[in-house]
């Protein structure tokens, strides 16, 4: 019965988005739902879930997002398909996943949700085929446009993370691990990808990006793997494994669950002053317009994160049954709350020096934006400084104006890199756009 009524819910809040309809605005600012200390409010208990989706439209000719003052942006590249997540060579080049979710993910049960998701999912620009492909962009001349695209890598099954380590170039495929030789200058690889390690994927595979991240020695890689739902309404099953960072050691393949209880970990990063392993997360739905925050977090070995009996650290999602309190009891809080719904993806810490002394060591992030929550949130890069390995003050908007006036997306930002040239770039996956932020002249 609570997964029939949780799809029916669903189901009738997506008839909603494409109708435009719109629950009253959330209260809450932005300087009370981000940072430590974050504002949670009683969960709302509205039969229909608010649901608002912004209608992607791309940038009119010559627009662009705006940059905070001190920067400036122009485009790196442009005419991509759908680009999600960034990689930046040792030698400059930069890669670029282009990707969405697999075609062959199974439906979720309910004929009627699937078609509705799918008229919300092209609403919102995210129901592109998958291209399939890790493309490769070169700024020979360095003036920050890139004048060569090359086929990188192709073969794949929606590929998003990314790592090289050695002669060895690994992907986060939706599935796998998989790996190809590289030598330094390579545009293009034409050996077929071979696999390192299996990953959570189908039949059901709900959040399918699998982000990647190499240890300081190379010996280890890191995953992030998202759970097949919002709070656990198909079952417990199905997350065997899911809602958590994998740890794969390189030499055999062989993986353990590295930390747990985060929903949607997708941007990995190590801090540069702590060294610590740092994530974004993505948390729960349909509990209202400010909840649950988005986060950024450092990540324990071994610690649990609460999802999905608790967000937030001991606030307990009634949602769920079985109760868990036992696992509530170990439930860690996250480090910086980011705003709700926000869609918190691409993290960088900023280690380059030619942007202004006060981004050194500190976090770009990279906002894709809300579907759930009126009024909008992300749609936005935004920078938490850092001090001694620790957010040290507010978040900070870097990259704005990706919502127009009338609230239609005219792009998402979805990666973020730091530049060899030591610019900050971030994928653009409804701009289909590589935007290159510097300091102003």
């Amino acid at each position: 019965m609570r997964m029939r009524l949780t799809f029916s819910v669903l189901s009738i809040a997506v008839a909603a988005l494409l109708a435009s309809a719109c629950a009253p605005g959330a209260k809450l600012s932005t300087a009370q739902t981000s940072g430590p200390t974050p504002v949670l409010p009683e969960p709302d208990k509205a039969l229909v879930p608010t649901v608002k989706v912004s209608r992607a439209i791309g940038w009119p000719a010559g627009a662009m997002p705006a940059a905070a003052q001190g920067l400036q942006v122009q485009a790196f590249a442009t005419g991509l398909v759908h680009p999600r997540w960034l990689y930046v060579l040792p030698n400059g080049d930069v890669l670029v996943a282009e990707t969405n979710r697999p075609a062959t993910e199974d439906p979720s049960g309910n004929p009627v949700r699937d078609v509705l998701m799918k008229q919300a999912f092209e609403k919102a620009g995210a129901a592109v085929p998958s291209p399939e492909r890790i493309s490769l962009l070169r700024d020979k001349d360095g003036d920050g446009v890139a004048e060569t695209k090359t086929t990188f890598l192709q073969g794949l099954t929606s590929p998003f993370g990314m790592a090289l380590v050695g002669d060895t170039f690994y992907v986060g495929n939706a599935d796998a691990i998989v790996h190809v030789p590289y030598k330094p200058g390579d545009a293009t690889i034409t050996a077929q990808p071979q696999k390192l390690a299996d990953l959570p994927g189908a039949p059901r595979n709900h959040h399918w990006t699998k982000s990647l991240l190499a240890s300081a020695d190379g010996s280890k890689l890191y995953v992030g793997v998202g759970s097949n739902s919002n709070a656990a309404e198909h079952g417990m099953d199905i997350e065997f494994e899911r809602a958590a960072i994998h740890e794969i050691d390189r030499a055999t393949g062989k993986g353990r669950v590295f930390a747990s209880g985060l929903r949607n970990p997708v941007g990995l990063a190590w801090n540069p002053e702590s060294k610590a392993l740092w994530v974004v997360v993505n948390e729960r739905d349909e509990l209202g317009s400010d909840l649950v925050p988005d986060y950024l977090t450092s990540v324990k070995d071994g610690a649990f994160y609460g999802w999905p009996w608790s967000y937030y650290g001991a606030h307990v999602d009634t949602r769920v049954e079985p109760a868990r309190p036992d696992m509530v009891a170990r439930a860690i809080a996250p480090d910086y709350a980011l705003g709700p719904h926000v869609a918190a993806l691409g993290l960088a810490f900023y280690t380059g020096t030619a942007l202004p002394a006060h981004y050194r060591n500190g976090a770009f992030v990279g906002l894709h934006g809300s579907w759930n929550r009126d009024p909008q949130s992300g749609y936005k890069v935004v920078f938490v400084p850092f001090a001694d390995g620790k957010p040290a003050g507010p978040e900070e908007d870097v990259l704005t104006a990706f919502l127009d006036t009338e609230g239609n997306a005219r792009g998402r930002p979805v990666g973020v890199a730091v530049a060899k040239d030591g610019a900050v770039l971030v994928a653009d996956d409804v701009g289909n756009t590589i935007w290159r932020i510097a300091p102003a002249h």
